[in-house]
């Protein structure tokens, strides 16, 4: 059943990805990338990991980039039923600068595709993570404001999530999911691409999808997106996807506390990790506003275990702290 426009998935609230090391996340993405620290913690089911938040000045839905960086993990594998790259929107005209600082830091950033009448940059983050900056008309800015870094010139700073691109066996069930289910619109397709839009007013509404040809599923590892998080605006909003991805056969869990923000976790047809994440409480619930992202923040239920948790966790330096 198609859904209204009143419960449409609005777009991408965040990205989670496996990194190696932590300092090595932090230079790539809140240094090199230009993004803001928002937030570390801990992983809630494995606290001695951190869980590391990057995205514009608030960390708005629609804009986060979430690590975990187990260090010793083996790299990731290619195959079907995972997230292939992560597409950060950036300004026409941007890219030219992307591709020199890339490549300066000791990256290999790709040609210059075009498509969907976008200009895209494919690249990879230091633990081999495919991302795309995406420079195109519909370039959107969130209320919150781009990150802030010295760096990076104001007109070519990233500005939030453009979408996702899904590898999976057959596109056809997790493009009826989007669709009917979850209320995108197919837009077109280009060189094997399909795209699905969300609301196109909100930043992060892109979904595409693509066919792997091979059966083979992918080993999550270094350098994989575990999973990807929609928006729901508030609880009540979260509680009818959950009723709604149920009705469609689908099994979806419990809604989990993340402290930040409340989550339900399913699996669409090709195999991919979907979750629906609450934009509220937010970021800011434990952390000023200029504050966010420079001290570590554990949830209530593992504070009695802080001074182990520091003990066992590296101390990261944020590129404004290095003398």
């Amino acid at each position: 059943m198609a859904q209204t426009d009143y419960i449409r998935i609005p777009g991408i609230h965040h990205v989670t990805a496996i990194s190696g090391s932590a300092q090595q996340n932090v230079d790539f993405y809140a240094d090199l990338l230009g993004l803001r620290t928002v937030k570390q913690t801990v992983n809630f089911e494995d606290p001695g990991t951190h869980h590391l938040y990057y995205g514009d000045q608030a960390g708005t839905p629609g804009t986060a980039m979430t690590f975990f960086p187990w260090e010793h993990a083996a790299r990731g594998g290619s195959g079907s039923g995972v997230i292939e790259a992560t597409g950060f929107s950036v300004p026409s005209g941007s890219l030219e600068f992307w591709a020199d600082r890339l490549e300066a830091a000791g990256g290999s950033p790709g040609e210059v595709a075009v498509r969907f009448d976008e200009e895209s940059l494919r690249c990879e983050d230091s633990d081999g993570l495919i991302f795309e900056l995406v420079a195109g008309p519909a370039t959107r800015e969130t209320p919150a404001g781009r990150p802030v870094h010295p760096d990076v010139p104001a007109e070519f700073a990233i500005h939030a999530f453009h979408g996702v691109l899904l590898h999976v066996v057959d596109p056809d069930p997790t493009a009826r999911l989007l669709t009917d289910v979850m209320g995108f619109e197919h837009v077109g397709e280009y060189d094997g691409r399909l795209r699905f839009r969300g609301n196109e007013q909100d930043v992060g509404s892109i979904v595409d999808l693509r066919s792997t040809g091979s059966r083979a599923s992918a080993r999550m590892g270094r350098g994989s997106v575990h999973h990807v998080a929609f928006r729901a605006r508030d609880d009540g909003e979260q509680q009818s996807w959950r009723k709604t991805i149920a009705a469609a056969g689908i099994p979806v869990t419990e809604v989990k506390d993340r402290c930040y923000f409340r989550s339900i976790y399913f699996r669409e047809p090709g195999g991919v990790l979907f979750e629906i994440a609450t934009d509220t409480p937010g970021f800011g619930v434990d952390e000023s506003p200029s504050e966010l992202g420079r001290s570590l923040k554990l949830p209530p239920w593992f504070e009695a275990r802080r001074e182990e948790l520091e003990a066992e966790l590296p101390v990261l330096i944020l590129p404004d702290e290095r003398s």
